[in-house]
């Protein structure tokens, strides 16, 4: 955990919800926000922890997932900077449903939410700022929720394949910017790793992508979106 002087070398990149506060709330939130570095894999959150805090993603990558039957592991959600979270389960008065790991080093912002709560007391504009970032959540919850029980085992990789890519982008070389176990692709396709690994093996021999231990290349990313799509 870092001093208060940090967040004031951050508090620019708190985006959206920044530019709708006023001079006294943003100085409120920078007297009560701070700072939290985690290591790789490191737990940030676990379920059936009391949410305490909104926490937004500076930098790094973050996955919220859930523990399921016989210790199998189920991704919902990858977050990536500059995104809020660990949220929802605060406005529904319960406690936390799943948890949260930094894929990577991640810097993450805390602002307990006692002090959101008064901010929105007297600031609509963030009031809607969550109601839509809530809404857009169960929209992305919802389809996820359909492809990934509809969707063939092919279909299931290939859209987290291409949500990856919209979401972190490729690098020069057409490698998708984030490198994931076997493991954690599987759990975000929700799919056994073996059966991970065979798909993965087969859109190689077909020309899609390439492989190089976690780094997945893309060569044919029109046939990947098709794949996707058709399911």
């Amino acid at each position: 955990m870092q001093g208060k002087e940090e967040i004031y070398n951050y508090s620019g990149s708190l985006n959206e919800v920044w530019r709708l506060l006023n001079d006294q709330e943003r100085m409120l939130l920078r007297h009560n926000a701070f700072i939290q570095h985690f290591k790789k894999n490191q737990q940030i959150y676990c379920e059936g922890e009391e949410p305490k805090e909104l926490m937004c993603l500076l930098k790094g990558k973050v996955k919220i997932y859930k523990e399921g039957i016989g210790g199998r592991s189920q991704i919902i959600r990858i977050i990536k900077p500059i995104q809020y979270f660990a949220y929802r389960a605060y406005f529904a008065r319960e406690k936390y449903l799943t948890d949260a790991a930094a894929f990577e080093p991640s810097t993450v912002c805390l602002i307990p939410m006692k002090v959101v709560t008064e901010i929105m007391k007297h600031n609509y504009n963030v009031c809607k700022f969550f109601i839509r970032q809530l809404s857009l959540d169960l929209g992305i919850a919802d389809e996820r929720t359909v492809n990934l029980t509809q969707k063939h085992i092919r279909g299931r990789l290939a859209e987290s394949l291409v949500f990856l890519i919209d979401s972190y982008g490729l690098e020069e070389d057409n490698t998708i910017n984030i490198y994931l176990a076997r493991e954690d692709l599987a759990n975000l396709s929700n799919m056994t790793t073996s059966n991970a690994i065979r798909t993965l093996s087969t859109f190689v021999s077909e020309k899609i992508i390439t492989l190089d231990g976690r780094k997945i290349k893309v060569i044919d990313e029109e046939k990947l979106r098709k794949i996707s799509k058709l399911g």
